[in-house]
């Protein structure tokens, strides 16, 4: 570990950009956890966070090889627009007695590891260029990101708590960033060329965001519907 000058900066370098990149990770993390019981939400942030960060050395360290598999992003894509979906859908459970506190932590922390994997294919790149293959210096670098992360996380659950409509809009940007990936996708680019998809990004990006939100209307509907 080089612990110059130049070594500090990479340090910090690799930080920054990792919480400028976290933003929608502190989203996912505050979406999943918020029907965890009070007593149990800190542990989650916890958790979550740092199965986030883990997440992020590990794609870091092998995802740079697979990210011009052609259909890779696009698999991606439509995962993530489905965690978009079940976050937003997601019942509260009104009998808790029935669902173990343990397996809904788990189960929240399943989701934000699923989530940040697949948001992670397109931010590893840019931390990796900073680590120039010191693996060393990405870990750390990683790892003093969790706190920061915890405290987006946190402060975000805690708007969800006071303006439930901010669910919603969590949703829609985990469904623009499904948009923006889908166009990124190596297959899409060979066939569509890169620049006739980029005049489309937003287009993409607009309709993910749209088909989240269409598709948590129709579901809570159908589940009042059924409900009545």
């Amino acid at each position: 570990m080089d612990f110059s000058l130049h070594g500090l900066i990479a340090v910090l370098e690799v930080i920054w950009i990792n919480v400028l990149l976290s933003g929608d990770n502190a989203v996912v993390i505050a979406l999943a956890c918020r029907g965890l019981p009070l007593r149990q939400r800190r542990l989650g942030l916890v958790l979550g966070s740092g199965v986030a960060v883990l997440m992020r050395v590990v794609f870091t360290l092998i995802v740079v090889q697979l990210l011009e598999t052609p259909f890779l992003r696009i698999a991606g894509s439509l995962l993530l627009l489905w965690i978009a979906v079940k976050l937003l859908v997601e019942e509260e459970d009104g009998d808790e007695d029935r669902v173990k506190a343990s397996d809904k932590l788990m189960g929240a922390v399943w989701t934000i590891a699923v989530a940040d994997m697949v948001m992670s294919l397109d931010n590893v790149l840019a931390i990796a260029a900073v680590a120039k293959n010191n693996t060393v210096l990405l870990v750390l670098g990683l790892v003093i990101s969790i706190p920061l992360i915890v405290a987006g996380a946190t402060l975000i659950m805690a708007l969800l708590g006071r303006f439930p409509l901010l669910v919603w809009a969590g949703a829609a940007l985990l469904g623009w960033v499904a948009g923006e990936m889908l166009d990124t996708d190596p297959w899409l680019v060979a066939r569509f060329g890169e620049e006739a998809l980029g005049e489309v990004e937003y287009a993409l990006a607009g309709a993910g965001a749209a088909l989240v939100v269409a598709a948590g209307l129709l579901l809570r509907r159908r589940a009042a519907t059924e409900g009545a």
